[in-house]
């Protein structure tokens, strides 16, 4: 795998969650790599655009082999926030922008290149062959190894891999938000060799209280002592055994959390337990 099975999620790392400080990270990203998780999840807005650098200087300052881990980051998002001049939020792919943004996230990174760039949303102004060759130089100047895109259907990958391929999609995917599955985002993925990594992989389980979410609890209560599995472990392994390979990004920082969720991938659930789930976050059985 170019990726580690599960990927570390970085947006709350910084100044949108945690605010970890550069020995906090450094111990972080340490404890990750010492539990295979060698893929670090950044895109250039978390941290209002800060968390790069706080990131890299961390890294910098370690003693981390940099072939030895796998750094993403994503462009094309124009925040609102004080590090950007924006009047409106929108996204920028013209071919200038996405060399800058990369060259940016580059020097934030303290990094020569970037294992893998995706865009991060798609824009309805984006113009498939200003993208290709924003990538073709890059991917000519070293500056970045893979390239995808993040959130984007079936059409819009269709209209990217035309001029280029994409390695990866970086969508949202969990129990309660598994349309990808019904769309044809999985399938369409799956046919043309493009990875799905998953943002927000636990969903809403954990953060509602509703009818469907207290199903999910009920039946994944009723599974826990049967795999010796926690129910976020569950929530992931159901995640990881769809066909399509997927890499979750998990979000936490909490070491124990990352650990449980390590162990997860070792989990095999059986065919009728993984519909079991399914039919309980759907409320009715499979037609």
């Amino acid at each position: 795998m170019k990726y580690s099975r599960l990927i570390a999620g970085t947006m709350t790392w910084g100044s949108w969650g945690k605010q970890l400080s550069k020995k906090e990270i450094e111990a972080l990203m340490n404890f990750c790599i010492t539990n295979h998780i060698t893929t670090f999840d950044h895109a250039d807005i978390y941290g209002a655009y800060t968390t790069e650098a706080d990131f890299g200087k961390a890294l910098k300052d370690s003693s981390i082999n940099r072939e030895d881990i796998q750094l993403i980051s994503k462009c094309g998002i124009q925040e609102q926030c004080g590090n950007r001049n924006n009047s409106v939020k929108h996204y920028n792919y013209s071919k200038d922008y996405i060399i800058w943004s990369v060259e940016e996230s580059l020097k934030h990174l303290e990094t020569e290149y970037l294992d893998l760039l995706l865009l991060h949303r798609p824009s309805p102004l984006m113009v498939a062959e200003d993208i290709a060759e924003a990538v073709t130089i890059l991917k000519k100047d070293g500056k970045i190894r893979d390239f995808g895109v993040s959130n984007f259907t079936p059409s819009q990958m269709d209209m990217i891999g035309l001029r280029m391929d994409i390695d990866v999609n970086q969508i949202e995917f969990s129990l309660t938000e598994h349309s990808a599955m019904h769309n044809g985002t999985l399938d369409y993925m799956m046919t043309n060799g493009i990875k799905p990594m998953a943002w927000s992989p636990l969903g809403s389980v954990f953060k509602n209280d509703n009818e469907q979410t207290r199903r999910i609890h009920k039946q994944l209560g009723a599974l826990v002592d049967k795999y010796n599995a926690t129910e976020d472990q569950l929530l992931l392994a159901w995640i990881m055994k769809h066909p399509a390979k997927i890499h979750p990004v998990v979000g936490t920082t909490t070491q124990e959390r990352l650990k449980l969720a390590i162990e997860a991938a070792k989990i095999e659930l059986e065919l009728e337990d993984w519909f079991l789930i399914l039919e309980a976050t759907q409320g009715c059985s499979v037609p």
